[in-house]
């Protein structure tokens, strides 16, 4: 993968609000919100969020996606699926 190296030019005040919370750098903060919206409009794949932010297996993606409350992860429908089906163990006792 060849990276494209992006210049942008943004007001200080919209900088420093987009920096609000985070103690990763101004550029990695961005990097990571356009992946979350890139993967959430389905633009990008979870393989190619993990290459764009080098993460190096899924549960580290699962674990950043997790920490910006990003819905619909695997993890969250593999622990939708562990309840219900201990609800339906639970129905047929």
């Amino acid at each position: 993968m060849n990276p494209i190296e992006v210049t942008l030019t943004l007001p200080e005040e919209v900088a420093a609000n987009i920096q609000v919370g985070s103690s990763s750098s101004l550029a990695r903060r961005i990097l990571e919100l356009a992946a979350i919206q890139a993967h959430e409009d389905g633009i990008i794949t979870e393989t190619e969020v993990m290459e764009t932010l080098g993460f190096e297996d899924r549960e580290e993606l699962y674990q950043f996606l997790k920490s910006y409350d990003v819905r619909s992860t695997h993890i969250d429908l593999q622990t939708s699926s562990e309840t219900l089906e201990d609800l339906l163990s639970r129905q047929t006792r």
